[in-house]
């Protein structure tokens, strides 16, 4: 088995990235990676641990700033194009991990490795913490703005199975992200998609709003890709704030210095419940693409990285490609 990855991806690069690369093949004895990018640079990082690991040289690199549809047909010596070449072309490369640019990313995996059949669009689908030990994936996340009824369907079928295959859960619970639980609510969109989600072949419990996005009720949460992306940075920016609040407040008396003392553990805890996820699961998988391509956040780690490398490994060999393909191919009308 052979996985590509972008080594000149993310804020971090290239030395986090080639370090999650070598931590990969320490712990996988029959993985081979390839690494795509600045040849001097990547073996100066390497410094002699190439043991199945393997450099393609593309000294140019595509940046935030970058128009992705531009970047990707006109930067051929990009590292993030490199990855993408190999991928579409060897069929023993399995999978493609990058740390960059979102936009340039999405468009890749559309333009050089192409959609499973059926699928209208890819979906990102990141996975959130909750107050239960069930975690819960929010697709889509900011892949697709402009979504209609049949898009939100197919991103139910394809999270039910990714969430399936990552948990070992049968059937997780489907919602869908609504300003309200009646069936009546939302727009137009939301509610013809409500429809279909509740004729799909899921476990579908009806609308969710984001308010309960983290208490546990459901596992998979179905939204277009603005109201995905406002959902998870939201949390996001709502847990930092919390936390600032507190360490403030707990700095800011003697007596609540001294109880945090006694609540260090508790406090760790949090904190690895919060964020653990990024390195416990890596990135987020762009479903619905022919190849399993993970999208890390831009300021991934070594630890992130290896954990995107054993969530690409996880996601293969339980045949990710096919439940997406055979899920969709159970479709209860067309676009």
């Amino acid at each position: 088995m052979k996985i590509v990855i972008d080594a000149f991806g993310g804020d971090n690069s290239p030395e986090e990235i080639v370090e999650g690369a070598v931590l990969a093949v320490q712990k996988h004895k029959g993985l081979q990676i390839i690494l795509t990018g600045d040849e001097e640079k990547i073996k100066n990082v390497l410094n002699g641990r190439t043991e199945r690991i393997e450099i393609s040289h593309a000294p140019d690199v595509i940046s935030n700033d970058d128009v992705p549809t531009e970047a990707i047909r006109r930067k051929k010596e990009s590292s993030l194009v490199r990855a993408f070449d190999l991928l579409k072309e060897n069929d023993d490369i399995v999978a493609l991990v990058s740390a960059g640019s979102t936009g340039a990313i999405l468009t890749g995996a559309i333009m050089k490795i192409g959609r499973i059949k059926g699928v209208l669009r890819p979906a990102l689908a990141p996975v959130l913490p909750t107050k239960t030990k069930d975690d819960v994936i929010i697709i889509d996340s900011g892949a697709n703005i402009d979504c209609k009824p049949m898009n939100l369907y197919q991103f139910g079928l394809m999270g039910s199975a990714y969430y399936s295959i990552m948990y070992n859960m049968e059937a997780p619970k489907v919602g869908l992200l609504n300003i309200g639980v009646e069936e009546h609510k939302g727009t137009e969109m939301v509610r013809e998609s409500y429809g279909l989600l509740k004729n799909a072949p899921l476990n579908f419990i009806g609308n969710v709003e984001a308010r309960e996005a983290l208490s546990g009720s459901v596992q998979v949460i179905v939204a277009d890709g603005f109201a995905g992306n406002v959902l998870v940075k939201g949390c996001e920016g709502a847990v930092k704030t919390v936390m600032s609040i507190l360490k403030t407040s707990i700095k800011s008396h003697f007596m609540s210095k001294i109880g945090a003392l006694f609540m260090k553990k508790s406090f760790k805890e949090l904190k690895n419940k919060i964020g653990g996820k990024q390195d416990e699961h890596g990135g987020s998988p762009f479903l619905g693409c022919k190849k399993i391509v993970m999208k890390n956040h831009g300021s991934s780690t070594r630890r992130n990285i290896l954990a995107s490398v054993d969530q690409a490994i996880i996601l293969y060999e339980n045949k990710l490609i096919e439940k997406i393909e055979n899920a969709v191919s159970l479709e209860v009308g067309n676009e």
